[in-house]
């Protein structure tokens, strides 16, 4: 039980780590950082702490949890509805990126 904590553990960290420098660096960063506003920040990191709690992160378990927190935050009055459909396709295009690292 201990060892599936460390590893669950350690996928969220990877996860986090391949999500953080995919959104804010390299030739995308610049732009990204630009754009990012606070709910962006906290959508991110909802998401992050959902991934955390998956003990086996697959596309499909990914993209179902940037949905579910893409869905709460559409109805916020803060929240444009574009900007949300682009952080939520930019989020599942990182699939890739994660899906890297963690394997």
């Amino acid at each position: 039980m201990k060892k599936e904590k460390v590893i669950s553990a350690g996928v969220g960290i990877a996860a986090l780590a391949v999500l953080g420098a995919y959104f804010l660096g390299g030739r995308r960063g610049a732009k990204n950082r630009e754009l990012i506003k606070g709910w962006t920040l906290k959508m991110k990191g909802e998401v992050l702490e959902k991934i955390e709690k998956v003990k086996k992160l697959d596309k499909k378990d990914y993209e179902k949890i940037v949905d579910g927190v893409s869905a709460r935050y559409a109805k916020l009055e803060k929240v444009g509805g574009e900007e949300l459909k682009r952080l939520t396709a930019e989020m599942k295009k990182a699939w890739g990126h994660i899906s890297k690292e963690l394997n």
